[in-house]
Formats: structure tokens, C-alpha cells, sequence
């Protein structure tokens, strides 16, 4: 608390009272505030950012602000730490903006992407579909049915037991045996 030192005349206020002396180019007062306030600015920064580096560049910049804008604080509409954590606040939120305007050409490149499936993904596709479509042609038609039923259209048991009159204690076996046969077909 070096910088409350540096006051003879402690008020309410101690840093409004720094910031009116910084803003008539008081050095020691700029020292004083900066021993004061930059652990607690540090924090704030290192919060937002979430990098110890750009927060510690981002710190000196907002003292730098200080200095330079220290006439624009006016005690009657806040406290000086409170004009001092939203100033770096504001500092550390446009430095966040910053980075998502600047992009890679990799990112770039990956944003205007064809995102259709290339030819040999499509190629394996196709193979795969084919293969499961000659394991449906294993099983018995109607099983076949139920479970293209429950699994790619989302019919429910209930109404594929009801569809093929069987009891749904039933139809959640030949579900569950459907699919074994699929599974085992589909190995290699």
C-alpha cells in the first residue's frame, strides 16, 4: 500500500484522489497507483484472457491508458477502482474480439470446405450400404421389415407388434435376434 502512503490527505476515495493527480502528470501518484492496483487489475485480466503472457501485455497497456486518460474519470459518477477494473475489462474484451478476427489459412481454408463426403468416403459408403442391404436379404421378410421399422424409421415396439400381430414381448426378440444376425453377417 505504497501508494496510499504517498497520500497526505486520505479521503473516501484514495484512488480517485491518484487518478486526479496522474491526470495532472503526477508521476509519484502514477507509481503509487500502479503498486496499488495492478495485482488486483492482474487478476482481472488473467480472468478474462486466460493466459498469464497476454495479460501481463495487456496490464502494461492498460496503464498506459491510465496515464493517458486519467483526465476522464469523474469521481462523481463512480469509484477510481471501479473506472480502473472497467477499463481493463473493456481492454481485455477487445483483445479477446481481436483474436477471433484474425484467422489462420488453415481455418480459413477448413470454413469454405466442401463438406460433402469425398469420393472415397462416399465409395466405402456405398460398399458398407450395400453390405447391410445383403444382410437384410438374410433375414426372413417380415423380421427384416420390423427391424428396418424400429431402427430407420423410428416406429415404436408397440406399433410393429401391433403391425405384424405379435405380442411385444415377441417383437423385442426378433428385434433383439435381427440383430445379432446383422451383427454377425457385418463381421468381417
Amino acid at each position: 500500500m505504497q501508494g496510499l502512503l504517498y497520500l497526505r490527505a486520505m479521503t473516501d476515495d484514495p484512488i480517485a484522489d491518484l487518478l486526479q493527480k496522474i491526470a495532472a502528470q503526477d508521476r509519484a501518484a502514477f507509481r503509487a497507483i500502479y503498486a496499488d492496483t495492478s495485482a488486483k487489475l492482474m487478476g482481472v485480466l488473467l480472468r478474462i484472457l486466460g493466459n498469464r503472457a497476454e495479460a501481463e501485455d495487456a496490464l502494461q497497456e492498460v496503464f498506459t491508458r491510465v496515464w493517458l486518460r486519467a483526465n476522464r474519470f469523474d469521481a462523481e459518477k463512480g469509484r477510481g477502482m471501479t473506472w480502473l477494473i472497467a477499463l481493463a475489462r473493456n481492454h481485455a474484451i477487445d483483445r479477446l474480439r481481436s483474436r477471433h478476427d484474425t484467422s489462420s489459412d488453415d481455418e480459413a481454408m477448413n470454413a469454405v470446405a466442401d463438406p460433402a463426403p469425398r469420393a472415397e468416403a462416399r465409395l466405402i459408403a456405398h460398399g458398407e450400404a450395400r453390405r447391410i442391404n445383403e444382410c437384410f436379404d438374410t433375414l426372413e421378410a417380415d423380421k427384416a421389415a420390423a427391424l428396418r421399422g424400429a431402427y430407420l424409421t423410428g416406429t415404436s415396439y408397440l406399433d410393429l407388434a401391433a403391425q405384424f400381430d405379435v405380442p411385444l414381448n415377441t417383437m423385442r426378440t426378433w428385434l433383439r435376434r435381427s440383430l445379432q444376425k446383422l451383427k454377425e453377417c457385418m463381421e468381417p
